[in-house]
């Protein structure tokens, strides 16, 4: 019998991503790898639209301050002919593919990227069995859904409009990204609850991340951690869930039957 945890004043759920409503394999060694296959194909499909012209100039620009040892690296072995200037950024966006450094232009052009592979049929997101119906029950009975990710509002998008349960973009209501604010930063989970116009006692917060718990818990959200996949979990002192049907939901601002 798996252990059940119950609320009752819940009205607004805070949800991570990367395990907790999907593998974290997923975005590490499918997400990624199929961003940095495509960069170049992409890149020089798309370099004459405007949106993609001022992202490539904005990773220019990035990758002459970047003062990291690789990236400065990759620029002195870089060829100089200007002709070529989106072939020889590749090495260096695949770089920062491999360190997930957290560029918003990067971001963007990754989301960008997967759009692409999502509608041709090339990724699907695989949630956790549990996520889809829990999450359809909760948004029945009232709770309000909300997300809350390092990659971008349009990545997230993607994810839950191509997963394998079908478009469940429906069911959220907010959608957050790192320019709310880094998700170890108890301001970021403040804003959150302004945004949403609701008290921080009443959003539960489900992460991976005890960093990010502390966080949240600090701002004083209500906060779960998830522990999906592993075998032998790290000590902490939040509750931890394997699945949502251990997380019992009470309508919010009704009465109890009795």
């Amino acid at each position: 019998m798996i252990n059940t945890i119950e609320y009752r004043n819940i009205s607004h759920v805070l949800l991570d991503i990367e395990g907790t409503t999907c593998p974290v394999s997923f975005v590490a060694q499918t997400l990624f790898p199929y961003a940095s296959q495509e960069l170049l194909i992409y890149l020089q499909a798309h370099k004459s639209d405007p949106g993609i012209a001022g992202l490539i100039e904005e990773l220019e620009k990035l990758w002459q301050e970047d003062t990291n040892q690789e990236a400065r690296q990759l620029r002195q072995t870089r060829k100089p002919s200007p002709a070529d200037c989106i072939e020889a950024l590749i090495p260096y966006l695949q770089y920062l593919i491999r360190a997930d450094r957290k560029a918003t232009a990067l971001k963007d052009l990754q989301g960008k990227i997967w759009e692409s592979g999502y509608s041709k049929g090339e990724l699907i997101a695989p949630l956790f069995e549990d996520v889809p119906g829990r999450l359809s029950e909760w948004k029945e009975q009232g709770q309000c859904l909300a997300v809350y990710s390092s990659g971008s509002i349009a990545a997230q998008k993607l994810l839950y409009g191509y997963s394998n349960a079908g478009d469940l973009r429906a069911l959220f209501s907010h959608w957050f990204d790192t320019r709310t604010g880094l998700k170890q930063s108890p301001e970021s989970y403040s804003l959150i609850g302004r945004h949403m116009q609701c008290d921080p006692r009443n959003i539960l917060f489900i992460s991976d991340s005890a960093s990010e718990l502390d966080a949240a818990q600090q701002a004083g959200l209500q906060v779960l951690l998830s522990q999906r996949d592993e075998i032998h979990p790290p000590q902490s002192p939040y509750q931890a869930i394997r699945s949502f049907h251990q997380v019992l939901l009470h309508p919010f601002g009704r009465p109890l039957s009795s």
